[in-house]
């Protein structure tokens, strides 16, 4: 990659079929669309207009049930899920997300377009579309 500047959204890296969940939906049955999409995380629903996403990962199922000795089938995502769901502008520069990220500490994020959510992206997704440069016209 040149040193040439350039703008790369984070739409560009995303994928935009995020899984979306009820948060009442058991980890156990969570695990299984997890383990069949072959994803690590899954999008909790927001419960109304003025509520926020949430973010369940593996990470956090591990940590909040399996390290915990919860019994999944009676565990919920809503008992375990990140909310507010850390979430970056469609718009935003990859560069910028990468960093932001970074210093946050953050593996997923949700992709809105003001609060509508469009995708979810990873730092891999980040820095792999990033290493890739601008696509080539046509």
């Amino acid at each position: 990659m040149s040193g040439t500047q350039y703008h790369l959204p984070v739409r560009e890296a995303m994928t935009p079929e995020a899984i979306v969940m009820d948060g009442l939906t058991t980890v156990s049955d969570a695990l299984i669309i997890m383990r069949d999409r072959n994803i690590s995380s899954l999008v909790v629903e927001r419960r109304n207009e003025r509520d926020e996403y949430g973010l369940v990962l593996v990470a956090d199922i591990a940590r909040e049930v399996v390290n915990s000795n919860r019994v999944p089938s009676r565990t919920h995502l809503y008992e375990v899920m990140v909310k507010p769901a850390p979430r970056l502008d469609a718009e935003m520069d990859v560069k910028y997300a990468i960093r932001l990220m970074h210093r946050l500490g953050l593996t997923h994020a949700l992709v809105v377009e003001g609060r509508r959510l469009i995708g979810i992206v990873t730092l891999r997704d980040l820095v792999v579309r990033y290493i890739d440069g601008p696509a080539a016209p046509g």
